[in-house]
């Protein structure tokens, strides 16, 4: 339960906002790869900064050599870089750039669930990189994604939903908003409007809530609205983990 949770919060912590993270001390074994590699992999996704995300991505291959017990950790985050640039090659009307990259992606997911170990953020890094790039994706290719959006939330609900009341806000917000989202984008509205419901009570004054109102107010607005990437989680940022580990 508790590596979940830290799976999911490497997804979810970084604020679109956050200020330039200090260079990452890859040979400090004390710090998660997650850790290491998220907040520049953030920058790419959220921001468009495609040096950190570059670096993001020499890092990761970096630690893919220094620590081949968490390759499936590293792969997916790779795997989860190439989708963002095929997206970017979508959007720009490049299709042949966007079909190498979104094969390579799919590949390396792929491979990364093939591994039995190393593999605590799966899930979280799967389930939320489809989540944040489905609707961008080419319609042929939408529905899928979706599909393997919510595969992944489901995991991450069985690991976590009996306890998700006392969950911190950005996990249970993020867990309960993927399953929301996905099961919505997949044709589950049942199954979503409960979800929306548990939101509505668990995540009150919150961004999650407001989104969740509009969805159940305004039941049109899901189609074109997002629930996910509501919240982050300071405390495991880079520089105040290496604060925290200093103390």
């Amino acid at each position: 339960m508790r590596a979940a949770r830290s799976a999911l919060l490497a997804f979810v912590v970084v604020s679109a906002a956050a200020a330039q993270a200090p260079e990452p001390p890859l040979s400090d074994t004390r710090l998660t790869v997650h850790t290491l590699v998220r907040e520049d992999i953030f920058a790419g996704f959220r921001e468009g900064n495609l040096d950190r995300l570059s670096k993001a991505e020499k890092n990761i291959d970096i630690l893919l050599r220094e620590r081949p017990d968490q390759r499936a950790n590293l792969l997916a985050w790779k795997a989860g870089a190439t989708m963002y640039r095929a997206v970017r090659a979508h959007e720009a009307r490049q299709p042949e750039e966007f079909t190498r990259g979104f094969a390579a992606a799919l590949d390396g997911f792929a491979a990364a669930a093939q591994l039995e170990s190393g593999n605590d953020g799966l899930a979280a890094i799967t389930g939320g990189t489809r989540a944040t790039f489905a609707d961008r994706l080419p319609e042929k290719v939408r529905a899928a994604a979706w599909s393997q959006a919510y595969d992944n939330y489901s995991i991450l609900w069985k690991q976590q939903g009996r306890g998700i009341e006392k969950l911190p806000l950005h996990h249970k917000g993020e867990v309960l908003a993927g399953m929301a989202q996905s099961a919505q984008r997949t044709g589950r509205s049942e199954e979503s409007a409960q979800y929306i419901d548990q939101m509505l009570t668990m995540l009150a004054d919150t961004q999650y809530e407001a989104m969740a109102r509009q969805w159940k107010t305004d039941p049109a607005s899901a189609a074109k609205t997002n629930l996910t990437c509501k919240n982050c989680h300071n405390a495991g940022r880079l520089s105040n983990r290496l604060a925290a580990l200093e103390k």
